[in-house]
């Protein structure tokens, strides 16, 4: 039987039973999202504060600033400009928490807008032309197959012919080149031309075999010329490439220590000018080398000639740690390194530099040897020596002073020595000649028999330092262990002209004024520095420094100023026409170190002091240390007249002849050198302590100060 037609079948959405179906499962859905969606409980905290309508309804303004209260509000900053530091006004206030740098562009802007607009036209663009390859690949379809029978080429590593060769750049004639100079030359060349050259070249060949294979008989000299002709030829050592070295080395340094040199050249305190009678010290370089280190500065010496130039002797004080001696000539113009350095077998204890032959330099050691050294040569031997032969000391030399040459045009110079010897030492053509200038004997004992004996065992007193008068060439002090100052002559070597005591323990060093005759310094280890006159045997000022004293030195430029150091590291400088009893200055230089010398230099502001760990100082005194002389008020007013009038002419008559050698006393007393106002200052000062201790005695003054004549 045939199949039953079927109707048409509905769809699904027109059936009504499904529709009814359909409406409460969206329902039954919802709920079921409902369901699982989380519950929210709000928990009020116990302690909340309950606040009414009116407060919870009341604004509450705060004003919010930019500024960031942690930043630091006081910055100070060094400023190159000024060299100070100053105070920086301008406070950073922006706290950055994130910083990442990018390119993003936000497409709201106007720059996004373009950028996106760009792309798209881009886009656009490139969908046209692969339509356009599309169109014209479909025109030409039947030539694309022909040549689909041809070989492909790579078309990733594909090169034309002509683009292989190099086409060279078309020279202007701005870039062009001269040409070479050439010169034509033509020659004929024969046989015998040719072996004339031979034998010409195998001639020279052994010439020069010969040269390199010496004789026996001559090679010393040969020696001689072959370390001559490497000398010439290794460039590298000699001395025009030391002496360019040295030059670059100053430069380097100049360069590396300039804020220093230009402090000692420019600096000068501006705070004195509101200070009244006080200095400081300004610290420039320090000299030290590691060779140095573990010794201690036993002398300081500028040069005469080069006022840069200075040596410094190292050795040690402690005598039970000896050990060999060591000459450093520094220079002011290169701190890193030493000028000239020599070595001796015993500790160096004192050194000087001759004042008109400026590169000799006598030595003193520990073992009583005295020795000259000439800085030019490069040798490290010198080219004079004391031995026990020429009769060298048996006892530590403790200072070396050069003198005038004699009338024989030798140079000669004097040594003292704990063994109670002045010893004059000539330089002759080979050795040193010795002459004993004054034997030290004790004072206080009687001139009789037993008095001889007990000196004979005792021994001679031991000397310690001595100074020549600037004026008087003969004259001389001498300091002892003992305590003692005894004047002394080259006239007179059998006794003392006089002998000062005032010192409790031994001299160190004994100065004479470079301005006045009669006026020299001592210093000692009972922790004094006093003022003498060597006409009169008790001191005319005494200063306590509280330490003991390690040197002290006058000042070149003025006749009242003079510097000591002490063992807790401090400097005092003292100006007799400003403050009779305390320091102008008095200043710490170094902690864990004790200063044992001081030196002026002879021209520049500036003073050298030493230490016990072998390192030296440079210091620059400020303007109130250094000033200099004026003359007094009163003769300022004998040369104006009177209250700044001229003086009338002398009268003509009876006093005629007084009258004008009263003129000539005034115009005298108005060309007074810079030396003269040096020693009527002093004078003065000194005259003004001797009246005032004959009128009150003896007396204590302020900082320890004691004055007794």
């Amino acid at each position: 039987m045939p199949p039953k037609p079927r109707g048409p079948r509905k769809p699904a959405g027109k059936d009504d039973g499904a529709t009814t179906e359909k409406k409460p499962r969206k329902k039954e859905h919802k709920e079921e999202e409902k369901s699982h969606e989380p519950q929210v409980e709000r928990v009020v905290p116990a302690n909340q504060v309950e606040l009414t309508e009116a407060e919870l309804a009341k604004e509450i303004t705060r004003v919010l600033s930019a500024k960031d209260p942690t930043a630091p509000a006081n910055i100070t900053r060094f400023s190159f400009k000024e060299r100070t530091y100053k105070l920086d006004a301008s406070v950073e206030q922006m706290c950055t928490h994130f910083e990442m740098e990018g390119n993003l562009v936000h497409r709201d802007t106007e720059e996004g807008r373009r950028i996106v607009a760009e792309l798209e036209a881009e886009k656009i663009a490139a969908e046209r032309a692969a339509e356009n390859e599309r169109l014209a690949a479909a025109d030409h379809g039947h030539a694309d197959k022909e040549d689909d029978t041809k070989q492909l080429r790579n078309q990733f590593n594909f090169s034309e012919r002509a683009c292989q060769t190099f086409n060279n750049p078309l020279r202007e004639r701005a870039t062009e080149t001269e040409p070479p100079p050439s010169v034509s030359f033509s020659a004929t060349a024969t046989q015998w031309e040719i072996f004339d050259a031979y034998v010409e070249d195998l001639e020279k060949q052994r010439l020069a075999k010969e040269k390199k294979q010496p004789r026996k008989d001559d090679k010393g000299d040969d020696d001689e010329e072959a370390a001559v002709v490497s000398k010439d030829s290794d460039i590298v050592h000699s001395a025009a490439m030391s002496k360019s070295l040295k030059i670059m080395e100053r430069m380097v340094n100049q360069n590396t220590f300039d804020e220093v040199a230009q402090d000692f050249k420019y600096w000068e305190d501006a705070s004195d000018g509101f200070k009244e009678g006080e200095g400081t010290l300004l610290p420039l370089w320090k000299f030290q080398t590691e060779k140095a280190r573990k010794k201690h500065v036993t002398s300081i010496c500028w040069n005469s000639e080069y006022t840069d130039l200075f040596a410094v002797g190292y050795g040690s004080y402690d005598f039970m740690k000896q050990g060999s001696g060591l000459i450093c000539c520094w220079s002011l113009k290169n701190p890193s390194h030493p000028e000239y350095t020599f070595t001796a077998e015993s500790g160096v204890m004192c050194l000087d530099f001759h004042p008109q032959h400026s590169s000799l330099l006598a030595v003193g050691l520990y073992d009583g040897t005295v020795m000259v050294f000439d800085i030019r040569s490069k040798s490290n031997k010198p080219i004079f020596q004391s031995t026990v032969k020429t009769g060298k000391h048996t006892d530590p030399v403790w200072q070396v002073s050069w003198q005038e040459e004699d009338l024989a045009k030798n140079l000669n110079f004097f040594s003292i020595s704990s063994d109670g010897r002045v010893t004059l030492w000539t330089m002759s053509k080979n050795e040193l000649q010795f002459t004993d200038v004054m034997e030290l004997k004790l004072v206080g004992l009687q001139k009789d028999n037993a008095a001889e004996e007990e000196t004979s065992l005792a021994g001679l007193a031991g000397g310690t330092c001595f100074d020549f008068n600037k004026f008087s060439e003969h004259l001389f002090v001498v300091g002892t262990e003992e305590g003692k100052i005894h004047k002394c002559s080259k006239a007179y070597n059998s006794q003392y002209l006089d002998t000062f005591e005032g010192h409790n323990m031994a001299v160190y060093t004994c100065a004479w004024n470079f301005f006045h005759q009669r006026v020299f310094l001592s210093a000692s280890a009972d922790w004094t520095v006093k003022l003498w006159d060597h006409n009169n045997r008790q001191a005319l000022m005494s200063f306590d420094l509280g330490n003991s004293v390690g040197d002290v030195a006058w000042a070149p430029f003025s006749s009242t100023v003079f510097a000591a150091v002490t063992n807790d590291g401090k400097v005092h400088v003292f100006d007799l026409a400003e403050n009779k009893h305390e320091p102008m200055c008095d200043q710490k230089v170094v902690r864990k170190s004790k200063l044992t010398h001081v030196r002026f230099n002879p021209k520049e502001p500036i003073i050298l002091v030493g230490d016990d760990h072998g390192g030296v100082n440079a210091l620059k005194l400020s303007p109130n240390l250094r000033k200099p002389t004026q003359p007094p008020e009163e003769e300022q007013k004998k040369d104006e007249g009177g209250d700044g009038k001229k003086k009338p002419p002398p009268r003509r008559g009876r006093g005629e002849q007084k009258e004008e050698k009263k003129g000539e006393d005034e115009s005298q007393e108005k060309k007074k050198s810079p030396t003269d106002l040096e020693v009527e200052k002093l004078q003065k000062n000194s005259c003004s302590c001797r009246e005032r201790i004959c009128s009150l005695g003896t007396f204590g003054g302020l900082a320890g100060v004691r004055v007794v004549v």
